[in-house]
């Protein structure tokens, strides 16, 4: 069945940075676009980056646009969301998902505070 393990979220200080990491299974990962989403407590999930298959193409929340980086090692069945420069509004679970199946992770909670 499809799995998708998100990891790398933790406290974090303004300014500071985290690698998120999805490693996925149960489908050919190579032939998906993937990509990370974000829910903010009180706030419906959003779309924060994505990179197609061969990641030879990539987009991303105009908000983090500068700041954050996804990539995909399609050897290791894992994709990444690199952030930097992190600010109070970046809180929140934030999910990885193949575009085209319905399948979602447990997430991994990323807190920016001082």
């Amino acid at each position: 069945q499809v799995q998708l393990v998100e990891s790398g979220g933790g406290l974090v200080q303004p300014g500071g940075s985290l690698r998120l990491s999805c490693a996925a299974s149960g489908f050919i990962f190579s032939t998906q676009t993937m990509r990370w989403y974000r829910q903010a407590p009180g706030k419906e999930r959003e779309l924060v980056a994505s990179i197609t298959s061969a990641g030879s193409s990539t987009i991303y929340l105009d908000s983090v646009k500068g700041r954050f980086t996804i990539s995909r090692d399609n050897a290791k069945n894992t994709v990444y969301l690199q952030m930097n420069s992190l600010n109070s509004e970046d809180t929140a679970v934030y999910y990885c998902k193949a575009r085209w199946l319905d399948y979602w992770g447990k997430g991994t909670l990323v807190t920016v505070s001082s």
